[in-house]
């Protein structure tokens, strides 16, 4: 079993300059994935961008991109951008989110999300592919009818990004299998009893019939704590 450490950021929750100092000096400490949080303050993909220019080896992850929120071909885009930003460093990382944001602050419906997740991974894989996107499903349906027609990403393919799910539903998890070019790997701490599995040496890769190496990743919450200050009596 692999082991790699991890750290969760995101760009809303402090000054953003101590925020990359952070990353940059995690990364020089030896740390090996960066993920950015994307919840109902700042959106991951720019942070992700800019640390891709301010780091070298470290991985950078979107800890997680709100499925439905974003087209699954904008999430394509999104993910073949930053990929290309990193030197191949990037990471995408989806899951569902829940109703409160997706209905309350997104006003996108929550039904289906096990539809709309697996749709979402099958619409992303095949855009980078550089596939003509054409899909019907429950969730989305890509070209609509009349006279559109399917399209590919002018972008050259690269259909090797790794693809990983958050989720604690156990239906969820089996949502890679049936798409067989995403990974599934939950935040999950060293000590969990069922620790998240990367389908093979790289995650996001086809998942084997025969039991396949696991992969966890310590991640460890940045926490920073206000200068204190201290007043003459």
């Amino acid at each position: 079993m692999s082991m790699r450490t991890a750290t969760t950021i995101e760009a809303s929750s402090g000054p953003w300059r101590d925020t990359v100092d952070f990353a940059v000096e995690a990364e020089k400490l030896g740390l090996d994935v960066c993920w950015v949080a994307e919840a109902w303050g700042s959106d991951a993909v720019s942070a992700l961008g800019f640390l891709a220019a301010r780091t070298d080896r470290m991985l950078l992850g979107s800890g997680v991109l709100q499925v439905g929120t974003r087209s699954p071909v904008a999430v394509a885009q999104a993910a073949w951008t930053l990929a290309d930003m990193s030197d191949g460093r990037f990471l995408l990382g989806l899951g569902a989110s829940g109703p409160q944001v997706m209905e309350g602050l997104h006003g996108v419906a929550f039904a289906r999300p096990l539809s709309r997740v697996r749709e979402t991974v099958e619409i992303v894989r095949s855009a980078l592919a550089g596939e003509r996107v054409s899909h019907s499903g429950r969730a989305y349906t890509i070209p609509l009818p009349g006279e559109a027609r399917a399209m590919r990403l002018s972008t050259t393919p690269n259909p090797d990004i790794p693809l990983y799910l958050a989720t604690m539903s156990p239906k969820m998890l089996e949502s890679p299998g049936r798409s067989p070019t995403a990974g599934s790997a939950p935040a999950s701490s060293p000590r969990a009893p069922r620790a998240p599995t990367s389908p093979t040496s790289t995650p996001g890769s086809p998942r084997p019939a025969a039991p396949a190496p696991t992969s966890t990743s310590a991640r460890a919450p940045r926490s920073v704590s206000p200068p204190t200050r201290t007043s003459s009596p």
